[in-house]
């Protein structure tokens, strides 16, 4: 029996759900970073990671992958020719590698109109009116990804270093932040030169943890990246439509943090991302099944 496979892969982690072929998942498996962009080898070694993390869930022997037919959603699939790259180097017998921004617009809204944000270690806006499918942003932490979690945790670190220095008021957090580094600046000088995104970003729930205190450069930061948000669902977001999706793992943290314009819109979308990539190994590897004829 052949297997359709769906791959989710992003800056925090990767997902795998293997399914049949018509779209029934059978075992599901996660792994570690694949954001191509940043590290192409280690993402393709967690993207088999999860694959045979989920064909194990299902009870498959993992000799089955090399003949699936598999959908991968990855951050920084669309930069370069990062997607077709890493598609050369994959053992499935049929692979498609896509934006992870397209597995997530399926997964959220299907086949409707609508506008949906992935807000994760990165960010990537993507919007669909009739035929049109359009995105923005996801061009990577060094020169994009505002209001994502690396870029947070970024912020943090500088605003910690500016009260040190005195440059701008202290408060709890940045008090916290010294206190993690041993109230040593240089500690962070150091942690911030070898930090990848992903490092950056596993200090975003503090800044969210102290922001529901009041803390003021806690609130200063979330309301940046949501204004930053925001700036980008103007740019994109045809006039008139409806539906909008939060989405990824700080997607909803934000919902609240919107101005009421854009609250309105909001819509929890049907389905995740990872679901979204096995409806669209369906689409593009199942059979079609002819209606029978009856003479």
């Amino acid at each position: 029996m052949r297997y359709l496979l769906g791959i989710d892969g992003g800056g925090t982690g990767c997902r795998a759900a293997v399914a049949d072929m018509t779209g029934r998942v059978l075992g599901t498996g996660k792994s570690g970073s694949a954001n191509i962009m940043t590290d192409m080898e280690n993402a393709r070694l967690n993207i088999l990671g999860a694959a045979n993390a989920a064909f194990a869930d299902a009870g498959i022997d993992a000799s089955a992958i090399p003949a699936a037919a598999a959908v991968l959603g990855l951050a920084g699939a669309m930069v370069g020719g990062n997607g077709e790259k890493l598609r050369a180097t994959l053992p499935f017998q049929q692979s498609l590698v896509t934006s992870d921004g397209t597995i997530a617009l399926q997964g959220a809204l299907g086949d409707t109109d609508g506008t949906v944000v992935i807000i994760g270690t990165g960010t990537l806006f993507v919007t669909r009116q009739g035929d049109d499918i359009r995105f923005a942003g996801g061009w990577g932490f060094k020169v994009g990804d505002l209001g994502g979690g690396a870029r947070i945790g970024r912020d943090l670190l500088e605003e910690a270093l500016l009260a040190h220095d005195r440059f701008h008021p202290s408060s709890p957090l940045t008090d916290a932040v010294l206190h993690r580094f041993e109230n040593n600046p240089h500690r962070i000088v150091e942690f911030a030169h070898a930090a990848r995104p992903s490092d950056f970003g596993t200090l975003t729930p503090l800044v969210f943890e102290y922001a529901a205190h009041d803390d003021a450069v806690a609130l200063a930061i979330v309301n940046r990246a949501a204004a930053q948000i925001e700036e980008g669902l103007d740019a994109i977001m045809p006039p008139g439509q409806e539906r909008l999706s939060l989405i990824g793992g700080l997607g909803a943290l934000f919902e609240q943090r919107l101005s009421p314009r854009y609250r309105a819109k909001l819509q929890k979308p049907l389905h995740d991302a990872l679901t979204g990539a096995v409806q669209l190994a369906v689409k593009n590897f199942a059979p079609v099944r002819k209606e029978a004829v009856h003479g």
